[in-house]
């Protein structure tokens, strides 16, 4: 099955309008935003640029709340979060490429809770794929797809952002 996806710019300029959106229509005053490393970082650099608020812009690195880290050990790629705010009681904006199974999102939840009891979580995704493992949903998403069991999505980037159409087999090559 061939698919043609649409471009990450076009999805960021139909999300971006949603988000302002929700944050006026939800009352989110000052809300932050997080952006999980790495493709979630990438789109959360980008909505903010478009965006007609100041968010203040977080980053997580969730390696080490993965439930699959004492299978798959520590990923070489780690990188340190970055909270450069409090979190205790304000309005989180939490971006992320793609949501497949859930369990990224699931750890990201985890490491905030961890820096403090946000009033809220937004959960800000570029591409949803059906057949999750775990009750996430997003509140905004620039995309759902529903793809063959052999199939998956991958951002890349960060110049440019492309999403990418990739086979199981494609995706072990490639060490993702």
């Amino acid at each position: 099955m061939s698919m043609q996806l649409p471009a990450v710019s076009q999805l960021l300029d139909h999300l971006a309008p949603a988000l302002d959106e929700w944050i006026l229509t939800k009352n989110l005053q000052d809300p932050l935003m997080v952006g999980i490393h790495t493709g979630g970082l990438w789109v959360a650099e980008r909505l903010q640029k478009k965006i007609q608020t100041n968010c203040p812009l977080g980053s997580l690195d969730i390696s080490f709340y993965r439930d699959d880290y004492s299978r798959k050990g520590l990923n070489p790629s780690v990188r340190s979060t970055d909270l450069p705010f409090a979190t205790e009681d304000r309005h989180l904006i939490l971006v992320d490429d793609v949501l497949m199974s859930g369990r990224t999102i699931r750890a990201a939840m985890n490491e905030l809770f961890d820096y403090g009891r946000p009033a809220s979580i937004t959960l800000v995704v570029l591409v949803a794929l059906a057949g999750r493992e775990l009750p996430i949903q997003p509140d905004l998403c620039a995309l759902d797809l529903r793809l063959e069991a052999d199939q998956r999505i991958k951002l890349s980037g960060p110049e440019p952002l492309a999403l990418n159409l990739l086979t199981q087999a494609q995706e072990v090559a490639h060490g993702s």
